[in-house]
């Protein structure tokens, strides 16, 4: 008999409903497209690098993040997708059998790279106002608490006093997962990577960016804490593709970035007027999503999926219950979510 292990038998496969839409709204990545440059880098450079393999621990990369976030290549490491880091972070720094704390509801997968590493997560709610339950985080006595700021699916920010104090007291490492900082209106916590020794901040280059396809995450730290997660990462987590057009869009595309970003925040906007006109209510959000309390969202999610709509389906989130979440992007897709919405209530 194949010795398959005991705690893997009920993790379930990462698997949202979906099937082929026109609009999907469902991951929010940047609906506006890719980056300019990339088109430039794949003609030039796309055949050169598929024979080999890339550079080990994606120096050009590091280097290119560095001088994007201020800080030395020491504070920097990279990996596939910012989920990447997060899931080498766990290994790095956490033993089997310790606690991995962190809000509720947040970012799905941490509790599954928890368990997947043999490690116990432990969610702690959210207070009723949606914001971190600080004291309950450090009740926990976990070694590693993780904090998504805006959060996924929620969208909101944690405040500077409260993410400063948990900091403070924390026992051991706080990684801040700022994927959608892009979105945001203040709430950038990289000066405390830059500051603090137990600080690693965590971004993306799929959404804001518009690099989903190609996998690329990186994350900043004191250089004693890079150096441990660059042990877990291993040598070759981009492919040199990925890494020649994640350095062209941080070197050349941060402002056409930029305007992507503020138009998906201006039509996350009006997109929550029109939500309003139907009688919902979506949470506040500093990222470019939108998370609605919908009752019976599987079923409204079917009935605008049948109506060529992707969106992200939540049943029973805690403290929101069920809901969706709808990415921002330019209007013409909003306006079609919006009619599909409206005729699947």
């Amino acid at each position: 008999m194949i010795p398959f292990r005991d705690t893997y038998r009920d993790i379930p496969l990462y698997s949202p409903a979906r099937k082929p839409c026109r609009v999907d709204l469902s991951d929010n990545t940047n609906l506006f497209g890719a980056p300019p440059s990339a088109d430039r880098v794949l003609r030039e450079e796309g055949l050169q690098h598929l024979a080999r393999y890339p550079a080990s621990y994606a120096p050009e990369l590091k280097r290119a993040v560095a001088a994007f976030a201020g800080v030395a290549v020491e504070n920097v490491t990279t990996g596939c997708g910012s989920d990447d880091v997060i899931d080498c972070a766990l290994r790095a720094f956490l033993e089997p059998g310790d606690a991995v704390a962190f809000p509720d509801p947040t970012f799905v997968m941490v509790p599954l790279f928890a368990r997947l590493s043999a490690l116990r997560p432990v969610p702690v709610p959210l207070r009723e106002d949606l914001s971190l339950d600080v004291d309950g985080l450090l009740a926990t006595g976990a070694k590693l608490i993780y904090v998504c700021t805006p959060n996924n699916p929620t969208g909101t920010v944690a405040a500077r006093a409260a993410l400063e104090r948990l900091v403070d007291r924390a026992p051991g490492v706080v990684l801040i997962d700022q994927a959608y900082v892009e979105f945001s209106r203040g709430g950038d916590f990289m000066d405390l990577a830059r500051t603090r020794p137990n600080v690693l901040v965590t971004r993306t280059m799929s959404k804001a960016f518009g690099l989903a396809g190609l996998r690329v995450g990186w994350a900043v730290g004191a250089p004693a804490l890079v150096a441990e997660v660059e042990k877990a990462r291993g040598p070759y987590k981009h492919t040199a593709l990925g890494e020649a057009v994640a350095v062209s869009a941080l070197a050349e595309d941060v402002a056409w970035m930029e305007a992507c970003a503020a138009e998906a925040v201006e039509n996350r906007e009006r997109l929550r007027g029109g939500l309003k006109v139907l009688g919902l209510e979506p949470l506040p959000s500093e990222a470019n999503f939108l998370l609605v309390p919908v009752p019976e969202a599987r079923r409204v999610g079917e009935a605008m999926r049948e109506r060529n709509v992707n969106v992200r389906v939540f049943e029973g989130l805690a403290g929101v219950g069920d809901a969706l979440r709808i990415g921002c992007g330019p209007w013409p897709l909003m306006a079609t979510a919006l009619k599909a919405l409206k005729e699947a209530l």
